[in-house]
C-alpha cells in the first residue's frame, strides 16, 4: 500500500472538519507508541469529535483499505495501540465527555476517551461508586480499559470491568454503528455481543461511548497492612483470610525482592528477608469495623510480625500510597523492568515466587513480585541491569519469558490478567490457547473485520 497524503485523502478531508486530521511528523510522534515502545509513524492521525465522524473514518478506510488503529491514551503495556502497519491512527482523546450521570438509573453515559479517574470522581461526588481501579486510572482512558478489560486491586470483591458495562456504542470497520445494551441492569435478547467487544483490543470494533453500571459508594473502609517473615506465611495468612467469610475488596502481597527495592527507594536500610500484605474492607461503618477486628486477629494469629489498622481515610491512603510505589521503587533501579501481568490458581503463589527466585538466579537478572493476592493476578517484574525500552529488554529477556509463560501455563495460569496482548505477548499466544479456540477467535474477526484492516498486525494474526 502506498503512503498515505493530503492528495489521495481528498474525499476523506471534505468529508470532516478542517482540524480532525494531522499530518506534521512531530503531530503524528505524538501518537506513535504506549508505555511498551514507540512503533513507526502513522501516515495520519484522525482526531474525530463524534461518533458520526468516527463512522465515516472508519468506512473510508475501509472501502481504500487503508489500516485503521484505535488509540486511547496510549497507556497501554502491549504495544496494541501502535499503527505498526501505519495507514489511519484513530485517537479517541477528543471525546473525552462525561455524557450524564444518573442517581435513578444507577447508570453514567461516558465518551470512550475519559479518564477513568475523572468517571470515578465525578460519580463519588453524587454518592455513586464506579469500582474498576488500574493503577494507571489517572491516565488511561475508559475506552482503552473496556478494551484490554482492566482490572485493578478492588476487583477482587467488584470484579473486573466487564462486569460494569451494561452499554455500548461501536463502530465496525465498513462504517456500521452498532448500539448495544442500555440503561438496564439485566438484558438477555440475543448473542451477548456486548461482551465480546469488551476485552477485544480494538480488533473488532471502535468503543465511541459505553454505558456504565454503578454501585452505591460504601459508607466506610478498613485496611490493614501486615509484615511477615516470609511469602509462605503470608500465603496461609491469605488462606485464612479467604476461608473466614470476609470478603476483602482488595488482597495485596509483595515479595522480599519488592520489599527490598521500595525501603531502598525510600532510603531505609534495606532488608532481605519478608513479605508485605495490604488488605482492605469496605461497606457499612458497623460491619467494617468488625470485619477488621476479625481480619487484625487473623493476621496476627497466622504470623504476622506487625500489623497496623488504618481507620481514617487519610490513613488508608497512606497504606496504598505504599502500594502504589512498588512499581515506581522497582523502576528506579535505573535498568529496565518489565511488568508481566500473569495469572495463577491463587494456590500457586508460593510456587509462583520461588519459581521467580529460580527463573532470575538462572538467567542473571532479579525477579520481584508484588499484585492481587485474591484473585492470583501477579505481577511479575524482571529487572535487568541495562536501561533499555520495554520492547528491548523483552526481545534481551526472551528465554526467561520462554520459561514464565510455560510454566504459568502448566499450572491452569493465563499469560495476561489485565494488560492484554498487543505486540507483546503475540508470541506466546499460540501456546496460551488450543487451536480450535483460536479458530474461533479468528472467525468472529472475519465475521466483524473480513479485510483485517481493524488494529491490524497484532497478536490475532
Amino acid at each position: 500500500m502506498s503512503i498515505l497524503t493530503q492528495t489521495n485523502l481528498v474525499p476523506l478531508i471534505s468529508l470532516l472538519p478542517p482540524d480532525r486530521l494531522f499530518w506534521s511528523e512531530d503531530e503524528r510522534a505524538n501518537f506513535t507508541g504506549d508505555k511498551w515502545a514507540r512503533g513507526p509513524l502513522p501516515d495520519v492521525v484522525a482526531r474525530p469529535h463524534t461518533t458520526e465522524e468516527v463512522a465515516i473514518i472508519a468506512h473510508f478506510c475501509f472501502q481504500q483499505n487503508i489500516p485503521l488503529t484505535t488509540r486511547g491514551a496510549g497507556w497501554g503495556y502491549v504495544g496494541g495501540a501502535i499503527a505498526s502497519q501505519g495507514g489511519v491512527l484513530l485517537s479517541l482523546d477528543a471525546m473525552n465527555r462525561i455524557l450524564d450521570i444518573s442517581r435513578t438509573d444507577f447508570v453514567a453515559h461516558v465518551e470512550a476517551g475519559a479518564l477513568t479517574g475523572d468517571i470515578a470522581r465525578a460519580v463519588r461526588e453524587v454518592g455513586l461508586f464506579y469500582p474498576p481501579d488500574p493503577a494507571s486510572l489517572d491516565h488511561c482512558t475508559i475506552g482503552g480499559n473496556i478494551a484490554t478489560n482492566a482490572g485493578g486491586p478492588h476487583c477482587l470483591k467488584y470484579g473486573v470491568t466487564r462486569s460494569y458495562v451494561l452499554g455500548l456504542e461501536v463502530v465496525l470497520m465498513d462504517g456500521t454503528v452498532l448500539r448495544l445494551g442500555g440503561d438496564t441492569h439485566k438484558n438477555k435478547t440475543g448473542f451477548d455481543l456486548l461482551g465480546l467487544f469488551v476485552g477485544s483490543e480494538g480488533m473488532l470494533g471502535i468503543v465511541t461511548q459505553a454505558t456504565l453500571r454503578l454501585l452505591p459508594h460504601p459508607r466506610a473502609r478498613r485496611a490493614l497492612a501486615a509484615h511477615f517473615a516470609n511469602i509462605e506465611v503470608a500465603a496461609k495468612a491469605i488462606g485464612a483470610i479467604l476461608e473466614s467469610g470476609v470478603l476483602p475488596c482488595a488482597l495485596e502481597v509483595a515479595d522480599a525482592a519488592t520489599l527490598r527495592h521500595f525501603r531502598a527507594a525510600q532510603g531505609q536500610i534495606p532488608r532481605v528477608e519478608g513479605s508485605h500484605l495490604l488488605v482492605e474492607v469496605d461497606g457499612l461503618e458497623e460491619s467494617v469495623s468488625a470485619e477488621a477486628q476479625l481480619l487484625s486477629q487473623i493476621l496476627r494469629s497466622s504470623g504476622a510480625l506487625g500489623c497496623r489498622v488504618a481507620t481514617t481515610e487519610a490513613q488508608v491512603e497512606e497504606l496504598w500510597q505504599m502500594r502504589r510505589s512498588f512499581s515506581a521503587s522497582l523502576s528506579a533501579t535505573g535498568g529496565a523492568k518489565l511488568n508481566e501481568d500473569i495469572v495463577v490458581p491463587r494456590g500457586k503463589l508460593v510456587e509462583l515466587v520461588a519459581f521467580a527466585e529460580q527463573l532470575g538466579r538462572k538467567h542473571s537478572l532479579e525477579v520481584a513480585c508484588f499484585g492481587h493476592a485474591g484473585d492470583g493476578n501477579i505481577h511479575v517484574n524482571l529487572l535487568l541491569d541495562t536501561p533499555l525500552s520495554p520492547q528491548e529488554a523483552g526481545q534481551r529477556a526472551q528465554p526467561a519469558l520462554d520459561e514464565l509463560f510455560a510454566q504459568i501455563l502448566s499450572w491452569g495460569g493465563a499469560i495476561t490478567g489485565e494488560h492484554g496482548i498487543g505486540l507483546a505477548k503475540a508470541r506466546w499466544w499460540p501456546g496460551a490457547v488450543s487451536p480450535e479456540v483460536r479458530h474461533a477467535h479468528a472467525a468472529i474477526k472475519t465475521a466483524l473485520d473480513p479485510k483485517a484492516l481493524l488494529n491490524p498486525g497484532k497478536w490475532l494474526e
